[in-house]
């Protein structure tokens, strides 16, 4: 069976860094070193600009894909999505809103032919929204719900959920929950799907069955009962097949 490579990025940007230039050196070592030929151009996805200006967002990923030598094709010109889909050599989601996202994954009919792609080897590259996208669902993104999708079930490629742009604490003068508090509530009525919650500036890499972090700053795991640290660059393989610790 071929396996999956997956990038999933927290964000587009960390810190007062430009659009992706903290993360393409990330992009271009990952296409690199996946087993799947010498790839030339990405199959984008812009759907989570929920204003669809899908060609603006698309010539801003090009811009930067091109430096590293990427060309990149956006998913709205094609007349059959789902054959693009299929003869992708690469596969990227932006973010954006989760909401817009899959409901026009969905409207599209994407959602079991993007899976299929990338369970097949497709790589696969997400960052904030579509990061969102590779989990079971988008129960666990900090996003407004300004559509409604015929269900939150989503890509389902890790069996995890992710909450990306993660800000641990109480931010000063915001009187709301914390993320963590946020989480908390999530954990409670869903005490089964633990969340791993990514900085900006951080990543998840998976080649097969090996499952890395990487970036700049640690990950918490929170499961039903506690908050356990992932270490940046720690091999989280284990996440892949079950959700206890290692030693646990």
């Amino acid at each position: 069976m071929t396996s999956p490579h997956l990038l999933l990025l927290s964000s587009s940007r960390y810190r007062d860094a430009g659009f992706l230039v903290d993360g393409l050196p990330v992009i271009k070592d990952f296409l690199v070193n996946c087993i799947a030929g010498d790839i030339k151009d990405v199959l984008f996805v812009p759907y989570a600009n929920a204003a669809k200006e899908y060609d603006d967002y698309e010539a801003r990923v090009a811009a930067i894909f091109d430096t590293c030598g990427l060309g990149v094709q956006s998913i709205h010109h094609e007349s059959d999505p789902v054959a693009a889909v299929r003869s992708a050599q690469a596969i990227a989601i932006g973010g954006g809103n989760t909401f817009a996202l899959l409901s026009r994954l969905q409207e599209a009919k994407l959602i079991e032919p993007i899976r299929q792609a990338v369970m097949a080897g497709t790589p696969y590259i997400g960052w904030s929204a579509g990061s969102n996208m590779a989990c079971p669902t988008l129960c666990t993104t900090n996003d407004m719900p300004i559509c409604e999708p015929e269900s939150f079930d989503a890509l389902a490629l890790i069996p995890f959920q992710i909450n990306p742009h993660f800000v641990s604490g109480q931010i000063a003068g915001h009187n709301g929950e914390s993320r963590e508090q946020r989480l908390a509530e999530f954990m409670a009525v869903s005490p089964h799907k633990p969340v791993l919650a990514l900085p900006e500036g951080t990543a998840l890499r998976r080649h097969g069955e090996a499952l890395t972090m990487s970036g700049h700053a640690d990950g918490i795991l929170f499961s039903a009962d506690k908050q356990q640290v992932i270490k940046r660059d720690e091999d989280v393989s284990w996440m892949l097949s079950n959700l206890q610790t290692p030693d646990a």
